[in-house]
Parts: structure tokens; sequence; C-alpha cells
């Protein structure tokens, strides 16, 4: 999209000058002649998106997916590890750590989990 914008500034400069020569022709006042710019320059833009392939939708589309998907698996691993009724599953969770965190079910206190899974996932919607 930003590769497009010296193309689309040029031809908006084009079609602004072309529009303004035929509403003198036509004697369309400044309303007109700017409805027809607005709608000329939007099926322009279109047609670029169309050859180049780079709807902004898309570059949305991970976000709308990745939000539902993250908030799933926060529920989930919540409710595996504070809302499970089986007691075999809380000291599964109790005593399966590793590391600085030997239980799953303390929160973590030096934040380190926390912060990096923020970055990780920063580093994925960035790139």
């Amino acid at each position: 999209l930003e590769n497009l914008q010296p193309e689309i500034k040029k031809l908006a400069e084009r079609l602004r000058y072309e529009v303004s020569v035929r509403g003198k022709q036509v004697g369309w006042s400044e309303k007109v002649a700017r409805f027809h710019f607005k709608k000329n320059l939007r099926r322009i833009v279109t047609e670029l998106y169309i050859r180049d392939n780079c709807h902004p939708f898309k570059a949305t589309l991970l976000v709308w997916v990745q939000i539902p998907m993250w908030v799933c698996v926060s529920l989930a691993l919540r409710n595996c590890s504070v809302g499970a009724t089986d007691s075999g599953v809380q000291e599964q969770f109790a005593a399966g750590g590793a590391l600085w965190f030997t239980d799953l079910t303390a929160p973590d206190s030096t934040w380190i989990l926390p912060v990096s899974l923020g970055l990780v996932n920063l580093l994925i919607v960035e790139v």
C-alpha cells in the first residue's frame, strides 16, 4: 500500500486537473466537481489495488483471526489451570513446571513469561 502512494498522488493530481477542466466546460458547480473527483479517484484506487493485489483488508485479516484465537487459548488455559474440577489436573499443574516456575498454578512473580509472551506476540503481528 505504501508503494502505491506516490502513484496514487500523481493520478489524483492529474484527475483533479481533468475534472476541473471538464467542470468548466460543462459548467459543474464545485460540489458536483468534487463528487466526480471522489468517485473517479475511488475507482482508480480500487483498480490499483486489484492490479497489485494489495487490498487494505488483507493487512487487517491476520489481526481479526488472531484476536479470537488468543481469547480462546487464554480461556482454555485459564480453565485448565484454575477451573479444573479434577484434583489430578491441579496436582499435575502444581508439579509440572521447569526452571524458575516449578508450580504452574502460581502467578509468575518475576513477570518474565507474561512480558516475553507479549513481546513475541508483538513481533508476530509486526512481521
